[in-house]
């Protein structure tokens, strides 16, 4: 079912929605809701105001059923219940180049229509009025590769474990060592912002540090993400905290400052913003209802997010392999001509599974970071760093898992502890 053409520019927003109604009904009932209808229509809601700004269906693809219970609230009868994929049109008149104002239609009341017993956003095509509005990520790949001074091959990272606990000094010398071993990239955990025990300025203080050391005699400083997670006004004054003390990277929780509050830190930021989605399976794991990662990632790229959370395969969270890899790809595809994002690789990582993930994606323009997967090796994190790197130039190099575990005897020991992968 097609609409009529159009000339001005538009949004198109992607859905699964499940209704007892007939769909394209239900699908009427959404489009009126977002735009310029209310469940009855008025005076003024004339047929010129509905042409120009009345929100279209464009086109609506039945599907089958999963045998998911139907939202609560839905109405009609269960046995009628159809599904389909529906595309709506949304003028930009509507609510122009505005991040916010897009999700209030796209993502707003719609997800309580009771006509519908399942909706999920799952995918925005943009017009490019929003890349000029939001110039979008400012270091991305390139310059996150620059300045860690790593031309080539994955990025190596990980998580400060354990997360919250460590003194200031207590973390100095963990992120020493983290150095030392050659890693390219350490960041706080979500849960660690600028709590009493080991508030942001110190953890600064201590850091900084210790990276300019490794730097002056190395010349080459791992890039370390501060959590500057905190309220919208006191972003700019954690970001400057960090950069002057020589800090090349801030991390920012997305999803709890929200989409405005990444863009007020792109804005101001000089240093890469490091996106952490936490939060993200409140409203991305349901498939009844929510807005899947597909969509939800074009908003934080255009927000300005320079690296961006995506999971890894065999991950100790609810994402399947597929759905890991399609997030991935999802960050590499081109948006509007913006400096390419750089996927972040993590949950369960460790480097058993750099041959597998290698021969999905087919790149090295990733930041792979493990935890368990360094802190948890045997001999030590410095061979934890070894045991990945080793295994991604493997990979890269076209050569087996076994290949690997015959050359790394890191890997191996690796091994012992997760148990082998083979091919």
């Amino acid at each position: 079912m097609s609409s009529s053409s159009f000339t001005s520019p538009h949004v198109v927003a992607t859905y699964i929605i499940e209704t007892s109604l007939p769909l394209r009904q239900a699908a009427e009932v959404l489009a009126g809701e977002q735009s310029t209808g209310t469940f009855v229509r008025v005076e003024r809601e004339s047929d010129e105001v509905r042409a120009r700004f009345a929100a279209q269906v464009e086109s609506l693809d039945e599907l089958p059923l999963t045998g998911a219970s139907p939202l609560p609230g839905a109405v009609g009868d269960p046995a009628l219940r159809r599904r389909a994929r529906m595309r709506l049109r949304f003028p930009l008149d509507n609510f122009g180049p505005s991040l916010p104002n897009l999700l209030a239609a796209v993502a707003g009341n719609l997800f309580e229509i009771k006509e519908l017993a399942a909706i999920r956003l799952v995918d925005l095509e943009l017009p490019p009025a929003f890349a000029e509005r939001y110039p979008g990520p400012a270091f991305g790949v390139e310059g996150t590769r620059r300045l860690v001074g790593r031309p080539e091959g994955a990025l190596i990272g990980t998580i400060v474990k354990p997360s919250i606990g460590l003194s200031p000094a207590d973390l100095a010398e963990v992120v020493g060592q983290l150095a030392e071993s050659g890693i390219d990239f350490i960041k706080d955990d979500e849960l660690q912002g600028n709590g009493p025990s080991a508030p942001l300025a110190e953890r600064v203080a201590a850091v900084m540090p210790v990276l300019e050391r490794y730097a002056d005699r190395t010349g080459r400083k791992p890039m370390y993400a501060f959590n500057i997670t905190d309220d919208i006004g006191r972003l700019e004054a954690n970001h400057d905290l960090v950069v002057a003390a020589g800090g090349t990277c801030v991390m920012a929780c997305i999803n709890l400052i929200g989409v405005p509050g990444l863009e007020f830190l792109r804005s101001h930021s000089s240093v890469p913003i490091h996106g952490h989605r936490a939060m993200f399976g409140s409203f991305g794991r349901s498939e009844q209802v929510g807005i899947g990662f597909r969509a939800w990632q074009k908003l934080a790229r255009l927000a300005g997010a320079d690296h961006l959370h995506t999971n890894g395969i065999s991950n100790k969270f609810y994402e399947t392999d597929e759905q890991v890899l399609d997030s991935i790809a999802a960050v590499r595809e081109p948006l509007l001509g913006l400096t390419p994002t750089l996927p972040v690789l993590s949950s369960g990582q460790w480097g058993g599974l750099a041959h597998a993930t290698y021969a999905a994606v087919g790149t090295t323009d990733l930041l792979v970071l493990a935890g368990g997967g360094i802190h948890g090796h045997p001999d030590g994190a410095a061979a934890g760093v070894a045991s990945m790197r080793d295994a991604w130039a493997s990979a890269a190099r076209g050569e087996s898992i076994d290949d690997a575990y015959q050359s790394s005897s890191a890997l191996r020991r690796a091994a012992e502890l997760f148990g082998p992968v083979r091919a």
